[in-house]
């Protein structure tokens, strides 16, 4: 599954991503703000998620800036699972923190969480980190005014996160564009890379 938006292709991990992805969220100041992630990051986690099998109802995505070039990985935007709910998750490598990325990606991300029958999200933030507050907010998240103690592999502890939720069903076309959810070859990727 692959999705394309103003300046990203949001694209599964690939073996090969793992040097790329290892070099973008390799830093501190992004993992301690995942739950997931172990800190440090080494390039054995990276080659881990970039080989892992790819699940057709929770999708995880690279997200390759579109440049005049090869795209550069600059982030992963997904669905994951969190107490039997689908959790949308993202970040961001350092020099692209500010400039719209999340929020581009996390439309694109919700739409095809739509297109495949996912018909609420969950997310959160460590209240530390509010500006992932903010890209909840734009993609139409509502705070649920709950917090909860979550584990964060980063730092090693629990820490509270603020906890948001998000109706798909009704969402209009103007808050998600449509976008498609049918797989393509990988030429089909190249071509349309070429193409761009």
């Amino acid at each position: 599954m692959f999705a394309r938006t103003e300046r990203l292709l949001l694209r599964p991990s690939w073996p090969e991503d793992a040097q790329k992805l290892h070099q973008a969220i390799a830093d501190e100041g992004i993992v301690r703000n995942l739950a997931r992630a172990p800190w440090p990051y080494t390039h054995e986690e990276a080659v881990r998620f970039a080989t892992m099998d790819h699940d057709e109802i929770y999708p995880s995505f690279l997200l390759m800036l579109r440049t005049d070039g090869a795209p550069r990985l600059i982030g992963a935007c997904g669905i994951g699972q969190h107490d039997g709910e689908a959790e949308l998750g993202y970040w961001i490598a350092r020099p692209y923190w500010g400039l719209g990325f999340a929020t581009e990606a996390g439309r694109a991300v919700m739409g095809i969480a739509k297109a495949i029958g996912h018909k609420r999200l969950v997310a959160g933030h460590f209240i530390d980190n509010p500006a992932s507050g903010g890209v909840l907010r734009k993609l139409g998240f509502r705070n649920t005014g709950k917090n909860e103690q979550r584990h964060s592999k980063g730092r090693g502890e629990s820490m509270t996160c603020a906890v948001y939720e998000r109706s798909l069903e009704d969402a209009g076309d103007d808050a998600m564009p449509p976008i498609s959810s049918r797989a393509f070859s990988i030429r089909d990727y190249f071509e349309r890379l070429q193409a761009a």
